[in-house]
């Protein structure tokens, strides 16, 4: 966490908060960027928790990335098993407010690698 920026657990409540009240309204989300940045930056810390490894790599730009789940290990280069989206899609994936196949099937998620199917871990919340 940086100097001004909120606790991990708080912008996640906020921020899944304004997920859900944006679904309810009809609108898109409007997600402030520092509590958004701290939000996913804790999920990605919770899945790293249960999910522990170095065989998959979870990207949400511009925020973070993480190594998890269990295998072999990469080093070098684009690893083989990838999974990027975009930062409401992951909140909405670790809040349970989207399932991992839906988000897969409609493109939200891009997900590479036998091993990148994170299913089993979310809802992180």
């Amino acid at each position: 966490m940086t100097a001004g920026e909120p606790d991990g657990a708080a912008a996640v409540r906020a921020c899944l908060a304004e997920l859900d009240a944006a679904g309810a309204e009809g609108r898109g989300p409007a997600l402030d960027r520092v509590a958004a940045g701290a939000a996913v930056r804790h999920l990605l810390h919770v899945l790293s928790d249960r999910a522990p490894g170095r065989s998959v790599e979870v990207r949400i730009p511009p925020y973070s990335a993480v190594q998890v789940v269990e295998g072999p290990r990469h080093t070098r280069g684009t690893p083989p098993n990838t999974v990027e989206t975009d930062p409401v899609t992951w909140l909405a994936l670790a809040g349970g407010r989207l399932g991992w196949a839906d988000a897969v099937a409609d493109g939200r998620v891009r997900a590479s690698g036998t091993r990148a199917d994170l299913s089993t871990y979310l809802p992180l919340v």
